[in-house]
């Protein structure tokens, strides 16, 4: 069962977001953020670049990357909505239980997002991904170690 806070404008938008990730849907997802707005992935990783610049640079990224994923998002479960200081920015923290295709394999990956939105869509998104537990779910890890190094050179 999903379940999704969904009262304040943060909440809301949060919910949609999840919803849009549940569904592989870039899309529905693009369609949450201002046309300025930047998507970040704070934390290191091969699979993803540092930051997304618009709204037609994160519909086209997750479009790529959820065609070629061999990850299907089975289920989604919000573990806590934080509020801040600043009311136009709220912290979910969520995991998700996924499917390694072709082997079926299940495993839970956990991730953090702090939104910022303006006028009712989302303005900032810095998305902290657990990257190294999918690879490790995927039996990936070389091809990670591989990706760093070349990003290193």
């Amino acid at each position: 069962m999903n379940t999704f806070a969904t009262d304040s404008t943060g909440r809301m938008l949060l919910a949609r977001y999840y919803q849009a990730m549940l569904d592989k849907n870039a899309d529905a997802l693009a369609d949450l953020y201002a046309e300025h707005a930047i998507h970040e992935f704070p934390l290191l990783s091969p699979f993803f670049p540092q930051r997304l610049d618009g709204r037609d640079a994160i519909r086209k990224h997750y479009a790529a990357v959820w065609g070629a994923s061999p990850i299907r998002i089975v289920e989604m479960h919000e573990k806590a909505v934080y509020e801040t200081q600043d009311p136009y920015t709220i912290i979910g923290e969520a995991e998700y239980t996924a499917e390694a295709q072709p082997t079926g394999t299940t495993f839970t990956l956990s991730f953090l997002v702090v939104l910022k939105t303006e006028g009712g869509l989302i303005l900032h998104l810095r998305d902290y991904m657990d990257a190294l537990g999918a690879a490790f779910a995927l039996n990936r890890l070389s091809y990670v170690v591989d990706a760093l190094a070349q990003r290193a050179r």
